[in-house]
């Protein structure tokens, strides 16, 4: 038997692990082709720190100067059509299991990895420049570090909930899991809570019940701290306090999780269906494979360990010139040690497979390459116009982008352009938390309210726009529910359900019609 485990645990590790070893193939590869390329990449320059100084439009201008060298430090502007590649992709995840899924399902790695391959050889031959490719390596390999090792050991945790799966209990698991969220991230609450959510409901699964996780407990709900999202740990790693976004975003996170879970009882309580009684001899809760908890609080502290958070943790970008850190190998430790220590008994109720962490490896290894040129261009254009665009522009740009584009480098560019409004600099920590504590002018927190805000919560718009929300997706599909196609999530749910959601936050915060709402939280907060 545990031979047998060890041969499924290598081959499924193999599988899992194909995109990381084209990753760690190309870096080098495009090192050695850089050399023999021509030096387009603009010259690194530091850090400006722009001080408070009286004149303000020499301040802007020097903040812009700032913003213009981050972005040169990307690599070249590339051109427009470079974007098509990415456009493809969206298209080819939309179109490819509603109408060849057969076709698709056996080759979309060799797309994911053809259109990337294109962009990177692009860079590398067409611009003369590494720098684009390196950091979609370098991302890559932090994402699918965290979301593997969680998915893994999340796996090995199973938890059956003895009751009957109605509207309300439903609705009391979704926010328990927002909650959680906080906590262990939107990919560890996901992974962890989805397989006794479906569970709960047996015999009256629908779609719409995987589909409210994903708006919550995968996206909305991890909007109060640094550890539930992306974006705002990336905050966090730039200067914005620990608990600012717990003070300055529960008013707004409240309201949108009690509003989506409204429209979800509503349409729940038409299902009646009704899934089995649950049996008396039985406690409510039933855990086993509780050791993983531990591995689970390993990867989240992991999360920290970091040169920026700890001036102790050696940064071996800089020291071996690798796409990865400290955090990453212990990560993928924990992800080989969690699966060879886990229960086996909780992975087989879990009908644990390598498959869904498989698929969302190849396609996001292709979206993360396919991506950089729309990122870079997006990051032009908001330092281009920040002085026009509103807090409004703001908050529906950073979410829209957020919906389709990876949401962490999308919050990063807006809070740089934002931050460029009032003469301050991304790069310089003291200057962000300025920004975040409005020392330097009164509404400065209220863009970043309104980036961080946008950047998690539209991260629900799609199956690509957080990472757990295909993981759920993959998950839901090994277990036979059928789920709505790309397309399908977006006209059926996200857009009739989502957007009015959203437009409301922005017409009571972000639209100016309601002053007064917007000064009495101001003076809440002050005080």
């Amino acid at each position: 038997m545990n031979v047998q485990r060890l041969r499924i645990f290598g081959s499924g590790l193999a599988r899992m692990l194909g995109p990381l070893v084209v990753c760690l193939w190309l870096l080098p590869v495009a090192s050695a082709l850089a050399q023999e390329a021509p030096a387009a990449e603009a010259p690194a320059t530091e850090a400006v720190e722009a001080e408070h100084a009286s004149d303000t439009s020499a301040a802007v201008a020097h903040a812009e100067e700032a913003a213009h060298a981050a972005a040169d430090e990307h690599g070249p502007r590339p051109p427009v059509w470079l974007v098509l590649p990415f456009a493809m992709l969206l298209i080819m995840i939309a179109t490819g299991p509603l109408f060849y899924p057969h076709h698709w399902h056996h080759h979309y790695p060799k797309y994911a990895i053809g259109l990337g391959l294109f962009v990177s050889l692009y860079y590398i031959f067409g611009l003369g420049s590494t720098t684009p490719v390196v950091h979609a390596i370098e991302e890559y390999l932090s994402f699918i570090a965290l979301v593997a090792s969680l998915f893994i050991a999340a796996s090995g945790i199973y938890i059956n909930i003895n009751a009957k799966g109605t509207p309300r209990n439903n609705a009391i698991l979704l926010f328990v899991g927002s909650l959680v969220a906080n906590l262990i991230a939107t990919t560890g609450a996901a992974m962890l809570f989805v397989r006794s959510y479906m569970r709960l409901n047996k015999g009256r699964l629908k779609p719409y019940h995987l589909i409210f996780f994903i708006f919550l407990v995968a996206n909305v709900g991890g909007g109060l701290t640094p550890i539930g999202d992306p974006p705002l740990f990336l905050g966090f790693l730039r200067g914005v306090p620990f608990f600012w976004t717990l003070t300055h975003v529960w008013f707004v996170w409240l309201p949108t999780v009690l509003l989506i879970l409204a429209v979800f009882y509503v349409i729940d309580a038409r299902n009646k269906i009704e899934s089995p009684d649950p049996d008396p001899s039985q406690p409510l809760v039933q855990i086993r494979g509780a050791k993983n908890f531990l591995w689970v609080l390993v990867i989240i502290l992991s999360v920290f360990i970091d040169p920026n958070v700890f001036e102790w943790v050696p940064d071996l970008h800089e020291l071996y010139h690798i796409p990865f850190g400290i955090r990453e190998i212990i990560m993928f430790s924990v992800a080989v040690l969690a699966y060879k220590l886990a229960d086996k008994e909780a992975l087989q109720k879990n009908e644990f497979t390598f498959e869904p962490i498989r698929e969302v490896g190849w396609l996001f290894l292709g979206i993360f390459a396919t991506m950089q040129p729309a990122l870079q261009l997006i990051s032009l254009f908001a330092h281009d116009h920040a002085e026009q665009l509103t807090v409004g522009m703001f908050y529906w740009g950073t979410g829209s982008l957020s919906s389709v584009l990876d949401n962490a480098p999308t919050y990063l560019n807006f809070l740089a352009a934002a931050m460029g409004k009032f003469g301050l600099d991304v790069n310089v920590p003291e200057q962000v938390k300025a920004f975040a504590e409005a020392s330097v002018h009164p509404e400065t927190w209220f863009y970043l309210q309104a980036i961080s805000i946008a950047a998690v919560f539209f991260g629900a718009m799609t199956y690509i726009g957080n990472a757990p929300n295909f993981m759920v997706k993959a998950i839901a599909e090994e277990n036979k529910v059928e789920m709505p196609s790309f397309m399908g999530y977006v006209t059926k749910y996200s857009l009739p359900i989502l957007i009015p959601i959203y437009f409301l936050i922005y017409l009571l915060f972000y639209s100016g019609l309601f002053p007064t709402l917007d000064t009495f939280f101001e003076q809440l907060l002050i005080r």
